[in-house]
Formats: C-alpha cells, structure tokens, sequence
C-alpha cells in the first residue's frame, strides 16, 4: 500500500482560513443582526400603520353614529311624506349595519371602538318642509362620500379599503337617490372629490 504522507497546512495558511472564516461568521452575524433590525423595523411600521387604520375606522365609525341620528332626527321631524320617511328609515337601518361593522372591525384589531355621542349639533331650527330634511341628509351623504374617497387609499390594510370603498358605493348611492327626491339630477358629477 502507498500511502501518502500527511501534509500539514502551514501555519501561515491555518492564520488566513481561520480569518477568512472569522470574515465570513462576522458577514453573516452582521447581515442576520441587520435582518432583525429591519424585522423590528417593518414590525414598528405595521404597528403604527395598524394603529391609523384603527384611527381611520374610528372616524368613519363616529360619522355613521352621527348619520344614524341625523337620520333619527329626519325621521321625528314629522316633514316626512309617505315615500321619503321609508326611504330615510331603509338609509339609517344602512348606516346602523355600517356601525356594527366598523365597531366589529375595531374591536378585532384590538382597538376600542367609539362611541356615539349623546345629542348631536343639527340644524333643526333650519327644516322646515321635506324639500330641507332631503336636503340636509343629502348634504350629510355627499359628505360621507367624500370621507370615504379620502380614507379608502389611506389604509394600509387592503382589505379594509375594500370595505370602505363598498360602503362609499353605498353612501354615493344614497345621495344619489336623494338628489333625485328633490328633482335633482341624481348624478350631477362624473368625477367625485
């Protein structure tokens, strides 16, 4: 048998693996810690970002409560006819399942929903026939038209801005149908802002 002779590396040669291997455990240790910071990083980020979608649907849920009432409020007034007094119950029985929903999705995300207030500032003094009660409910709506348009792109939960776009439908078809209650042109825009 021919063996051959065992050949040691030389010292010189042990120093540069040993560095090199020091090299590449200090490369890997740097790019695992920077990993762990930048998880850290993305986790504070989807906090905060998780923290305003809460924010955003606090907001929305306040202005439901309120359309809710404003709706309580038409519906008392007694200026309601035959045709708009049912109209106006079926839209707050809408904003009612919109509370539910938005105060549910609060309370799943580990947020505390809030509440509605107790009495609401309206211009009551200023409805005086059907014509102002649509009138004001449509106003109400066209606004929560806009809210929506404006939190739908904000969230960073894209199902939530899903949600938020199904109800701006909902709220668009609202002022829709009251504009028309009042002989107005239903859709007088082509573009909402």
């Amino acid at each position: 048998m021919n063996r051959s002779p065992l050949i040691l590396p030389s010292p010189a040669l042990l120093a540069r693996r040993r560095g090199l291997g020091l090299a590449v455990l200090s490369a890997t240790a740097v790019a695992l810690l920077g990993g762990r910071d930048a998880l850290a990083a993305a986790a504070k980020a989807d906090a905060r970002q998780h923290e305003a979608d809460v924010r955003i649907l606090n907001t929305a849920l306040a202005a439901e409560y309120e359309a809710v009432a404003a709706y309580q409020v038409g519906a008392e007034s007694g200026l309601l006819g035959s045709g708009a007094l049912p109209l106006a119950r079926q839209f707050q029985g809408h904003h009612k399942e919109h509370t539910q929903a938005i105060a549910a999705a609060v309370q799943k995300m580990g947020g505390t929903p809030v509440q509605a207030k107790a009495q609401y500032s309206f211009p009551t003094d200023k409805l005086k026939a059907e014509a102002d009660v649509l009138r004001f409910a449509a106003g109400l709506e066209r606004g929560a038209v806009s809210a929506y348009l404006g939190a739908v792109p904000l969230f960073a939960d894209r199902n939530l801005a899903q949600v938020a776009a199904s109800i701006l439908g909902d709220e668009a078809m609202h002022w829709a149908v009251l504009r028309q209650a009042l002989g107005e042109a239903p859709v007088p825009l082509a573009f909402m802002s």
